[in-house]
């Protein structure tokens, strides 16, 4: 609360933001949003700043990572290829880049779980040293210095003061908030159209509901729960959503990601520790590794979901109809042209 307060923005977590929006539509089957455009109402001007902010450079303490260097278009928002975040200075941090899409549907942000306001998630990544290392008043002075940037604040919230970081981060909310997924050859079939799943891609959805739809619930494709999905025995480096809680039942749990996009943002789990989502399937198959915290629907006679070498050929190809063509290559969230 006192962050929020010193960021401008009213009731940070509370009724009143997570109320379901009053907004343009969104997609069927997904349920009411929970960010709420309706204290930050989404225009043109203020959409294209956010854009031009996320890919900017600026942001970072030596100018030479922006919030696209980590999360690319091309691989759903995600970084393809490495485990961890690369930041300023070639530090490396100790989690995998999340994929951004939907966010406006989350309740809480980060593996852990650690943000719990859409305005708020890029202060996280902004003043983390090993990942843009600055501070936030350093930002705020060098957009003043930006006549170019004034000028853009200006038009975007209607004001002739000093840009501020609430502006900044509602800019950035207008943009990402609009990152929505919703146009991968599933979403077509549950539209009516039935050749948009091949026969290999509807057993392995029947496959899915069956033994994966309790946390990747269809849709937006995560619960948004925090599960300890048996990565490790003993009590690992990352504890991860304890980190926030301080409990021990949250030793090892780590936010459910959405699967939407999922065949391109390899790789895989908080730490990318795999590669491929073979290696994923074969993990929940035979690799479960038992702990005190780990999840009910893991820790049977075997612990893990067992898989058929057909289920998972079935499964891999139905994750395969999850990738929106339609999102990574829609001109409007690229980087805008200099």
């Amino acid at each position: 609360m006192l962050l929020c307060a010193a960021l401008g923005i009213a009731a940070c977590g509370s009724e009143q933001d997570i109320t379901p929006a009053e907004s343009p539509s969104f997609p069927a089957g997904f349920p009411e949003p929970i960010y709420s455009y309706r204290n930050n109402p989404v225009t043109e001007e203020g959409f294209e700043l956010g854009r031009a902010l996320f890919y900017d450079p600026i942001l970072s303490k030596d100018g030479s990572v922006s919030c696209g260097s980590c999360h690319r278009q091309e691989a759903a928002f995600a970084d393809p290829g490495s485990p961890v975040t690369q930041g300023v200075g070639g530090k490396e941090g100790s989690r995998n880049t999340p994929a951004l899409a939907n966010l406006r549907w989350s309740r809480a942000f980060f593996w852990d779980g650690g943000g719990n306001h859409l305005e708020l998630v890029p202060l996280a990544p902004i003043t983390n040293p090993l990942e843009m290392g600055e501070n936030l008043s350093s930002v705020i002075r060098k957009l003043n210095r930006d006549p170019e940037y004034v000028q853009a604040f200006r038009k975007a919230f209607q004001h002739r003061d000093t840009v501020n970081s609430q502006q900044l981060f509602r800019a950035l909310a207008q943009f990402m908030g609009e990152l929505v997924s919703a146009g991968s050859p599933y979403d077509q079939f549950q539209n009516g159209k039935a050749e948009a799943l091949t026969p290999e891609q509807k057993k392995g959805l029947v496959v899915f509901k069956g033994k994966c739809g309790t946390c990747h619930q269809p849709g937006l494709f995560t619960d948004h729960s925090f599960r300890n999905n048996g990565l490790d025995a003993d009590t690992p480096q990352d504890t991860g959503r304890h980190l926030v809680t301080e409990s021990p039942t949250d030793v090892g749990r780590f936010k459910v990601p959405s699967l939407r996009n999922v065949a391109l943002t390899s790789p895989y789990m908080h730490d990318g520790r795999f590669g491929t989502l073979q290696q994923v399937l074969e993990h929940y198959d035979t690799g479960v590794r038992r702990s005190a915290t780990l999840d009910p629907a893991l820790d049977g006679p075997t612990p893990g979901i067992q898989l058929s070498q057909a289920e998972k050929r079935q499964l891999l190809a139905f994750l395969q109809s999850l990738t929106d063509q339609s999102f990574i290559g829609n001109k409007r969230f690229a980087a805008p042209r200099p």
